[in-house]
């Protein structure tokens, strides 16, 4: 019988995702299309590798493992799995039809709600992934201030002008390396070493998992319109989540543009790039940023079914309240059990993350433990808690029961010195992200010594 969300006696049986595994392997480059999703961030031998289906805060894997899912689809689930107002609303549009020979009312429609909602929106365009919308906002960027470098602090997507910063940058050309800077999140300092007079962006996050200080945002804000530079924040995120309007409208900072994806559409695939209307004119005929795409009504939508829904029940709200209670009860429970020196749980109680000391042990291998142990117990874990609306206080109730068990499990785990022996299967490798520190922009003197 396959496990459920309840105390299983026994790991679950995942045959069926090895077997689809197999047939992908040599066929599906690195068997995934999220690098987040993959077999790499989930211990393999003891994880499910493919989900059948999901209904509220629960998914269903190939083999009928049932587990209640803390990743929301790595961010695009806002109100839940098969969400009947939204569902309803993509059934009701694909009866008219899908993608069409002009535009379509739906394009006018939801940038009318966003227009309401987000501070930024004075003019309002639409893609399909993250990614392209935050290269359509540098690109906008330098063709509106004429210069070419841009900064950048956390995650921005696959394309050219930013992976060239990270370790996965073969393939990028060198003239396009050299444009692009990091910078270190709450640190002004590190933002004025390298602005200048060439600086035609700086990207940003404007929150992961560590809250700004308390007049970053704004003193960037201010530092950037000083400078003729364009302030972007990539939303992905934040947008629809910390509050209908972001993360802007949280911190009360506007910027000149930014990047929506993810919440906006409940698993749809939708991009949204917002913005002053001046430097949103250059998008009418000096700046190419179209697709055959970005007009696609059933994505259309969901997205404004979910806007509604997330405005009539205040849905951030309520994300905040769950939220709260899950991060709460796991930061005491780890008290409790005289582990806050191991693990702590961070970050905005709609998104939170658990941390491991590297002091304690190999933050992959604690990781991996608990989430070999969560999977037992029907939780599907990969560090985060992505809460949505179908999440409920039994649910959290739950959670924290499991974690008592697992947490105790690690504590006797490192007391002993067998983490590593303990896992069943290869532990969760580490992946390329970072937010700071480095591909940093040196000062440079007027000779040009460092």
């Amino acid at each position: 019988m396959p496990n459920s969300v309840r105390f299983n006696p026994d790991y679950p049986t995942i045959t069926a995702s090895e077997a689809l595994y197999g047939r992908a392997t040599g066929l599906i480059p690195a068997h995934t299309q999220t690098l987040a999703k993959g077999p790499t961030q989930y211990v393999n031998g003891v994880a499910p590798k493919y989900l059948q289906r999901g209904k509220g805060a629960r998914v269903w894997d190939v083999d009928g493992n049932e587990y209640l899912d803390y990743n929301a689809a790595i961010g695009p689930i806002s109100l839940g799995y098969a969400y009947r107002r939204v569902d309803d609303a993509i059934q009701q549009q694909l009866a008219d039809g899908i993608t069409f020979s002009l535009v379509h009312p739906l394009e006018v429609e939801v940038a009318e709600l966003i227009h309401q909602v987000v501070p930024n929106a004075k003019s309002v365009r639409f893609s399909k992934t993250g990614a392209e919308v935050t290269s359509a906002a540098v690109r906008l960027a330098r063709a509106y201030t004429g210069r070419e470098h841009v900064l950048c602090c956390g995650y921005h997507g696959w394309h050219d002008w930013y992976i060239g910063v990270t370790a996965r940058n073969t393939g990028v050309p060198e003239g396009v390396k050299v444009l692009v800077h990091t910078f270190a999140y709450n640190d002004l300092d590190s933002v004025r070493a390298a602005l200048d007079e060439n600086t035609a962006c700086v990207i940003l996050e404007p929150m992961v998992f560590e809250f700004p200080t308390a007049d970053f945002l704004a003193d960037l804000q201010v530092l950037c319109r000083t400078n003729g530079t364009l302030l972007i924040f990539d939303e992905m995120w934040t947008g629809f989540r910390w509050a209908m309007g972001g993360a802007q409208a949280y911190f009360d900072v506007t910027p000149d543009l930014a990047c929506f994806s993810k919440a906006i559409a409940n698993g749809m695939p939708l991009a949204v790039l917002t913005g002053r209307a001046d430097v949103m004119a250059l998008l009418d005929e000096e700046v190419f940023f179209f697709s055959t795409f970005g007009g696609e009504t059933l994505s259309l939508a969901a997205a404004k079914a979910t806007i509604h829904e997330l405005q009539e029940h205040n849905v951030p709200a309520y994300l905040a309240h769950i939220g709260e209670q899950l991060q709460d009860g796991y930061n005491e429970l780890a008290a409790h059990l005289d582990m806050a020196h191991v693990t702590q749980c961070v970050g905005h109680p709609a998104r939170t993350l658990v941390t491991f000391s590297p002091a304690a042990g190999d933050p992959l291998l604690l990781k991996s433990l608990v989430q070999q142990e969560l999977i037992k117990r029907g939780i599907l874990w990969s560090g985060f808690h992505n809460v949505t609306f179908s999440h409920t206080t039994r649910d959290v109730d739950y959670t924290l029961t499991a974690y008592r068990q697992v947490l105790e499990i690690l504590r006797a785990a490192l007391k002993n010195g067998r983490v590593a022996e303990q896992l069943r299967g290869t532990p969760v490798q580490p992946v390329f992200r970072k937010t700071g520190n480095f591909h940093t922009k040196p000062r440079v003197g007027i000779n040009g010594s460092q």
